[in-house]
């Protein structure tokens, strides 16, 4: 099977990050696989894959000369599936898939929702317009499924729930490595909390600070680390005596984060919303003690694996945190082992490219010339 992923970029990020990760599995399955992404990022996930750079502008000219490059490519390259990945991407495939209409042999466009939260209202009716330009649209989680169906962005019959998948066996601890990034960073012996993500108001940062305070009340000799890049205004705090006042570690955008979770103790996400965010099925294949706000997809993915508290409450934050460092040794160690056993079974890489695997079959074979 040809398949074409078309993406906003390759920026740091997770749904970026998902969809190389699942593009690369394809391949190696055997099927032809290439990448659009409709505009460059300063920093991105690479990948030996072939990628078309459009480089589009926000301009009605700029997006009909990008249709028209990408015109000719999805002429040249014959792909059964085109798979497009958040607002931008999903809006443009829907629009190169009435360019290429007029062939018998147009490819099956699916689309793919990211986040509970994609834009205003004028997105979600930009969505409602070209929805039946789309074959296929999936959520990454329920809870951003139904809101879109809410929404009426999309209709219910049309959505269908695929969540991400982790790469377990990249991401699995290992106690050497452990050791050895903690000499190398200066842990010493401190309970370390890791964050990460982009420094965007969706991630709330604020509210994740404002708990760790409360926290330090009680353990003064916790530490956070926060891993992402972006607006440093975000975090409401001068980076400069962060850690010296406050224990908390900026480590800005960081491509070790198998190596970072491995010496972390625990991993925390403050988000004001999501749809099911890489990073806490990463911490728990990787058996760490996973503390998150209940948005998007994280209580579909959690489970009872980790704590789940609710968005925008520091107290509620802070106090599942204290309540996560006051189990034992082998309370904690039984915590991770079930989360990445959730993983192993609910979410692996493996399974979820199955599972889209059958997807684009089904939908190809149900395709009429």
């Amino acid at each position: 099977m040809r398949i074409l992923y078309i993406l906003t970029s390759l920026g740091i990020g997770g749904a970026e990050k998902q969809v190389i990760s699942l593009a690369e599995r394809m391949a190696v399955k055997g099927h032809t696989v290439a990448l659009i992404v409709l505009k460059h990022a300063d920093e991105e996930w690479p990948t030996k894959l072939p990628v078309l750079r459009l480089n589009i502008r926000k301009t009605p000219l700029g997006i009909l000369r990008g249709l028209r490059f990408a015109k000719n490519f999805v002429v040249l390259f014959r792909p059964e599936i085109l798979h497009s990945h958040t607002f931008p991407a999903n809006l443009f495939t829907r629009l190169l898939g009435v360019v290429l209409r007029a062939k018998s042999t147009a490819p099956r466009v699916i689309n793919t929702i990211h986040n509970v939260h994609e834009g205003g209202w004028h997105r979600m009716l930009l969505y409602r317009i070209t929805d039946p330009l789309a074959d296929h649209v999936t959520a990454v989680s329920t809870a951003a499924a139904e809101r879109f169906v809410q929404l009426h962005a999309t209709p219910a019959d049309k959505m269908r729930v695929l969540t991400n998948g982790i790469d377990t066996e990249a991401f699995t601890p290992d106690r050497a490595r452990r050791k050895r990034v903690r000499a190398h960073m200066l842990a010493g012996d401190e309970f370390i909390w890791l964050a990460v993500g982009r420094l965007a108001p969706a991630k709330d940062y604020p509210n994740l600070l404002r708990a760790f305070a409360q926290l330090r009340i009680a353990h003064p000799g916790t530490t956070l680390w926060i891993a992402g890049e972006g607006d440093l205004a975000h975090l409401q705090l001068d980076p400069t005596h962060a850690e010296a006042t406050f224990g908390v570690r900026i480590l800005g955008l960081r491509r070790d984060i198998i190596e970072l979770l491995d010496a972390t103790d625990g991993f925390v996400l403050s988000s004001a919303w999501e749809g099911m965010p890489l990073a806490v099925g990463e911490a728990m294949a990787m058996e760490k003690l996973v503390v998150a706000t209940d948005v998007g997809g994280v209580r579909e993915l959690v489970a009872d694996s980790g704590f789940v508290v609710p968005a925008k409450d520091s107290t509620a934050l802070a106090a599942a945190m204290l309540g996560a460092m006051a189990l034992t040794e082998k309370e904690r160690r039984a915590v991770g082992r079930l989360a990445r056993d959730r993983i192993l079974q609910e979410f692996s890489i493996a399974a979820k490219a199955d599972q889209w695997e059958q997807l684009y079959v089904q939908s190809t074979h149900g395709k009429t010339a």
